[in-house]
């Protein structure tokens, strides 16, 4: 869908719903509507280059395997995100081009042996090296075959076909609603019988993930640009290089329409070191974006240190499992303690410099505050561009009203008087049911011709094809800050 942010003095050319957000900010509207975080990842087996829902942590072993070696990052990464129970994680398996799948050809019974079937690993990765076969005669039915299937020692799948015929076998591997692991393709038919062979490997699986550069990231973000979702994390990367590759993205997504937000985090030597508060709050000061936010501190998990660029899945998780009426300040996490435990001094640094920061509070570990890394104000924004409730509430606001044009109005209705006041009619309709559910006040919002435009000495006279509106509304909030007396007597 067309649409986006707009300026009279730079018009957009592409017919769509474009809207900029004034200081009167717009209200959240219904829990969970944007909760689907996306999250490149480096594993040994699954699907590569392609969109994979994961929904809990099983269905990571399931899908990528628990093998986090030579740099495999999906357990752990994927794992994070789901603590936070986000909607949805969209993992997207990142290889270079060495990924190669593993294979071993097995050979018939003829006096001169023909390699009769291929059987290759479904997915690239080193996994595959892992897989023995064996083919013997079943010891039910002496007329048929089997092919045992093992990952390691364990006994994954045994295949039965009919002995004598080698498209049988190539149809039990092929057609078994259960088979996960392997294909088979006949090369030869040879006499049809193939040779017994006991615990022999498939071999030249490849994860391809020792050249992977920052270029294979930034094309994946272009793959990320055709999917609906609404918060990005890397797989624990922290490269300035590719961080900043990253925020122009984020940056370009969002004039175009598309309401996304990144999180973004450090290296654990950065987050623990000498300047680990300096450093934060640079990178925040680097970045200064609403859309983009920036963990200072890993958390520790089980034992386990994570920096502050692998917490960043976690963090995105957070942002897109918490409702829209509510707010990140003081939410709970799972992790034991933090990497670095900042002083009050600090915190409040953080907190003024754009950083998101993870805090022991002497009990658990929660976040702080639902902050973003705007750190200096721009036209038209006020400190509330700072929260990340806000961005995420806007967002949606944006989403909702561009498909209601697109579906409805741009393209269908004519733009005559009468056109408009449907089209407003409309605006008002959707501000009236969030009053209706509470999260605007139930008087005072308005939807109305622009009188920049419409006035008796308009800034510009809107072309037959435009019509410009202004939208109102009262924002909330969440508590945040509360302040008593006591009084003694």
């Amino acid at each position: 869908m067309a649409g986006g942010t707009w300026s009279a003095t730079d018009m957009p050319v592409l017919p769509g719903f474009y809207m900029i957000f004034q200081a009167a900010a717009l209200a959240a509207i219904e829990p969970g509507a944007r909760g689907t975080v996306v999250l490149p990842v480096k594993a040994h087996w699954g699907p590569d280059k392609q969109f994979v829902e994961v929904g809990s942590e099983a269905a990571i072993t399931e899908l990528f395997t628990d093998d986090e070696t030579n740099n495999a990052t999906a357990r752990t990464t994927l794992r994070l995100a789901l603590l936070a129970q986000p909607k949805k994680v969209l993992a997207y398996r990142l290889v270079d081009s060495s990924a190669a799948i593993a294979t071993k050809t097995l050979q018939d019974t003829t006096a001169t042996p023909v390699n009769a079937l291929k059987i290759d690993a479904k997915y690239k990765g080193a996994r595959g090296n892992n897989f023995r076969l064996t083919v013997a005669i079943n010891l039910v039915d002496s007329a048929k075959k089997d092919i045992k299937l093992y990952d390691g020692t364990t006994l994954l799948r045994t295949f039965t076909f009919t002995s004598g015929t080698l498209a049988a076998a190539a149809a039990a591997i092929n057609e078994d609603a259960g088979n996960a692991w392997i294909t088979a393709t006949v090369l030869l038919p040879g006499n049809g019988i193939l040779a017994d062979v006991t615990n022999v490997a498939l071999t030249g699986g490849n994860s391809g993930i020792t050249g992977l550069v920052n270029a294979d990231y930034i094309a994946a973000l272009g793959a990320f640009e055709t999917q609906d979702f609404h918060v990005l994390a890397l797989d624990g990367i922290s490269d300035a290089a590719l961080r900043t590759s990253v925020v122009a993205w984020v940056k370009r997504l969002r004039t175009e329409g598309k309401g996304i937000i990144s999180v973004l985090g450090g290296s654990a030597v950065e987050d623990t070191g000498a300047t680990a508060v300096s450093t934060a709050v640079t990178r925040s000061a680097t970045i200064d974006f609403e859309g983009v936010v920036n963990v200072g501190v890993g958390g520790i998990l089980d034992g386990i240190s994570y920096s502050s660029a692998q917490t960043s899945a976690w963090v995105a998780g957070l942002i897109a499992g918490t409702a829209l009426s509510g707010s990140t300040t003081y939410a709970a996490s799972p992790f034991e303690d933090v990497t670095r435990r900042w002083t009050r001094s600090e915190q409040e640094s953080a907190v003024k410099g754009g950083v998101f920061l993870l805090i022991h509070d002497g009990r658990k570990v929660k976040a702080l505050k639902g902050i973003n890394s705007l750190v200096t104000l721009r036209v038209g924004q006020n400190k509330g561009w700072k929260k990340i409730r806000k961005i995420r509430v806007m967002d949606q606001i944006t989403y909702d009203l561009m498909q209601t044009a697109e579906d409805n109005y741009i393209g269908k209705v004519n733009n005559t008087a009468e056109g408009r006041l449907a089209l407003i009619g409309a605006g008002k309709d959707y501000l009236r049911t969030l009053a209706t559910e509470g999260v605007i006040e139930s008087t005072g919002y308005s939807v109305a011709l622009d009188p920049r435009y419409y006035g008796s000495a308009p800034a510009m006279t809107p072309e037959d094809d435009q019509v410009f509106l202004t939208w109102t509304a009262d924002d909330t909030d969440v508590m945040e800050q509360i302040f008593g007396t006591f009084n003694v007597q």
